[in-house]
């Protein structure tokens, strides 16, 4: 199992999760502290890895496979909030630097990931999608249309590979306790405001984000391929 995004938050979640279940695990993140700190816990890789660079994410899947023999799954969870800037107000150079990670960051590591995979007779990919992936998020233009568009992405890499045994989702969390959301509310955001907009009245936790993951790459759900699956506390069903 490859995860990007794999020293905090979910990805760091999923990184014990799957190592709960018996897979081997490589962490991949930007942040080499977080990454090792995290692939000691599991007793896995750490490989530093920024999603802005095509030839990173290729050396760390090629890392991966030269190791294993084979890549099964990847969690594609490396992402970032943004700014919280009405669209007209929006800095163009920061609109860049949310979309080259949180959607052609996907894109770098679905590049490599796919064939990787097809060597092997096949896989699983999750997606870091978002709820702001599935309706607007005013005053964070650029995440929302990133997020938009990783659900296209998935939707379309499912069609073409699904034939040769490669399954494609994307998990749409809602607000859920990860340093992004810590983040906002440090910076001004109070949390009982975002509870009040979910309908569970609670923010989501990284364990209930990872859960979903494992089940969107078991085996047993071989037929679910190229969702968007909202995990929202309701957030999508009002």
């Amino acid at each position: 199992v490859f995860i990007t995004g794999g020293a905090a938050g979910i990805g760091a979640a999923c990184a014990r999760a799957f190592t709960a279940a018996g897979a081997r695990v490589a962490v991949g993140d930007l942040r080499a502290e977080g990454t090792a700190a995290v692939a000691r816990e599991v007793n896995g890789m750490a490989l530093p890895c920024d999603v802005r660079d095509d030839a990173a994410v290729e050396a760390a899947v090629a890392a991966v496979v030269a190791r294993h023999g084979r890549l099964d799954v990847a969690v594609n969870a490396a992402g970032v909030g943004g700014l919280e800037v009405k669209t007209a107000e929006y800095p163009p150079a920061s609109w860049d630097a949310v979309v080259d990670v949180n959607l052609t960051g996907v894109f770098r590591c679905l590049r490599h990931e796919l064939p990787a995979m097809l060597a092997g007779g096949g896989g699983a990919i999750v997606t870091m999608a978002s709820v702001a992936g599935l309706a607007g998020f005013p005053r964070h233009p650029a995440y929302a249309a990133a997020k938009h568009g990783v659900g296209g992405l998935t939707r379309s890499a499912a069609l073409e590979y699904v034939r040769q045994g490669l399954r494609i989702n994307a998990l749409c969390p809602g607000f859920t306790w990860t340093p992004m959301v810590e983040g906002m509310v440090a910076t001004g955001t109070p949390r009982d405001a975002l509870e009040r907009g979910i309908p569970a009245r609670r923010l989501g936790t990284v364990e209930e984000m990872a859960s979903v993951v494992l089940a969107l790459c078991a085996p047993s759900n071989a037929f679910l391929v190229g969702q968007a699956l909202a995990v929202d506390g309701g957030m999508t069903a009002a």
